[in-house]
């Protein structure tokens, strides 16, 4: 299962990579990235509520459709902040074995 994840939000990530300077006209991955990280900020906040309503309502597939919307806006947000996928990894890597509860509190203290 994990795998499956990680492969596709790879070639996600490769595509969304390969759209930079491309033709806003032709691909919406290079309009967001013309439009500004404003927007492409505001485009995964809009479909992260979307995934919390379906989340709420108890659509499943619609959760699902959601958060692959959440995904692939979040991937873009990434890409344009100069943020790769390995960061991410390596930050969770260091998070392994935290509660959430302990991470918390060292964020508030630090």
């Amino acid at each position: 299962m994990a795998d499956d994840l990680g492969e596709a939000l790879a070639r996600l990530w490769q595509v969304i990579e390969s759209r930079r300077g491309a033709d806003p006209d032709t691909s919406y991955t290079a309009k967001l990235f013309a439009r500004g990280r404003a927007k492409i900020a505001q485009k995964l906040g809009e479909e992260a509520v979307e995934a919390v309503i379906e989340g709420v309502r108890g659509d499943r597939a619609a959760l699902v459709g959601e958060s692959a919307d959440v995904l692939y806006h979040l991937l873009v947000l990434w890409a344009d902040a100069d943020i790769r996928p390995t960061d991410i990894a390596a930050e969770l890597t260091r998070r392994e074995g935290t509660s959430g509860i302990a991470e918390k509190k060292a964020r508030k203290t630090s």
